[in-house]
């Protein structure tokens, strides 16, 4: 491993679907593949998902690698969880998304959400006494769940990472990058 290539010899899962958030998809994909990781695009149904910009301006098609019915957490070291608005309310309506998501989780796998991803993290229960961050219109739900909710650029707790919009895509790349190097030995989740 190199200080270039921190992640050289990792597969990264980037979880998203029709209507994410096209910046919030590519920039940290691009700063992981860049770390040297590998990264694969897991969705809820095979061929292509559509990006979005703002959820309202339709953008680029990106090819699915695999669906979440073919994926398994323990093919991968870290997960990605992108944003906009529609792609997270889908996923998490799908018992077999947040299965994967859940399974990072319990196996201590290091995490990131951006904007809405972190839908995802209140759907399976797991944002008591966390503190992160997301798009401000998430924060009720996230405290309801038990989150420690601040408004900052990156927020880094128990292996996750979040951030709020894509003005922090800058410190959010760099801080998923740092921490999918470490891997899941600062995952721990007491």
């Amino acid at each position: 491993m190199t200080s270039s290539q921190p992640l050289q010899g990792k597969t990264i899962a980037i979880l998203a679907a029709d209507g994410v958030e096209q910046i919030e998809l590519t920039s940290p994909r691009e700063a992981l593949e860049k770390a040297g990781a590998t990264t694969h695009l897991i969705s809820l149904k095979a061929g292509q998902i559509q990006s979005m910009k703002g959820d309202i301006e339709p953008k680029d098609n990106y090819p699915v690698d695999k669906t979440v019915a073919d994926a398994s957490a323990g093919d991968y070291d870290a997960l990605l969880l992108p944003g906009g608005t529609v792609n997270p309310d889908k996923l998490r309506l799908s018992d077999e998304a947040m299965s994967f998501v859940r399974s990072f989780y319990e196996g201590g796998k290091p995490m990131a959400a951006i904007c809405h991803g972190p839908w995802s993290l209140s759907q399976i229960g797991i944002v008591k006494g966390l503190k992160l961050t997301s798009w401000p219109s998430l924060r009720r739900e996230l405290e309801l769940g038990g989150a420690q909710w601040v408004d900052q650029e990156v927020v880094q707790d128990r292996g996750i990472v979040t951030s709020r919009k894509p003005d922090d895509l800058p410190a959010f790349n760099r801080q998923i990058v740092a921490l999918f190097a470490e891997g899941d030995q600062h995952a721990q989740r007491s």
